[in-house]
């Protein structure tokens, strides 16, 4: 069996996205411009730099997401739409995404499929592992979500990526979570960001 494994880009002070979130503004108000803004410019700006985490981020078996992190109710869920993600996303691979609204999952071009899970965290997880199979489950985010799974003992490992910015406020990461052991397993400093990677101790 895999890991499960939680991935986030924060700021210094520990946020993944700002204040006022929009559909233009996935992550908030971040002093960027842009779908990626500051908090994802290493992933765009210098791709070939940061090569090694985006394809260890593109290995995983499954991934699981907030709902919020697929993308925003636009109209109600009667008339659902495919999140921010675009046509093909990044994932090639079965995603479920936590949601207290029921949906036919979702196929999209490149092997993505987004499956909606109505029945908690614990639920997601598990389809997630059987999808993945011997392969690692990947939490993509949002904080909020990686906080539930952190918060019920459930990750094996976290991969932050920190950008040397600070937000202030907005959806932070370890906001209501426990203390926890984390042992470092490595980091990497590149130009726009740190890699980092905390194996959780139980």
């Amino acid at each position: 069996m895999g890991k499960v494994i939680g991935e986030l880009s924060i700021s210094v002070d520990g946020y993944s996205a700002g204040l006022d979130q929009t559909e233009e503004r996935p992550f908030g108000t971040d002093g960027g411009d842009g779908w990626g803004s500051r908090l994802h410019a290493w992933m765009f700006d210098t791709p070939e730099e940061n090569r090694a985490e985006r394809d260890q981020f593109a290995a995983a078996g499954a991934y699981v997401m907030g709902r919020n992190m697929f993308g925003p109710v636009r109209g109600g869920w009667d008339r659902p739409w495919n999140g921010w993600w675009g046509d093909d996303p990044p994932f090639h691979a079965p995603v479920f995404v936590l949601t207290h609204h029921a949906r036919e999952p979702q196929p999209m071009e490149g092997g993505t499929t987004y499956h909606f899970v109505t029945d908690g965290i614990e639920s997601a997880l598990a389809q997630a592992r059987e999808a993945a199979g011997d392969g690692d489950v990947t939490l993509a985010g949002g904080a909020s979500t990686i906080n539930q799974y952190l918060a019920a003992g459930l990750v094996d490992e976290l991969r932050l990526h920190v950008v040397p910015f600070t937000l202030g406020a907005g959806t932070r990461l370890f906001e209501g979570v426990p203390s926890l052991r984390l042992e470092q397993v490595k980091s990497r400093a590149a130009s726009l960001v740190t890699h980092l990677t905390y194996r959780v101790l139980t």
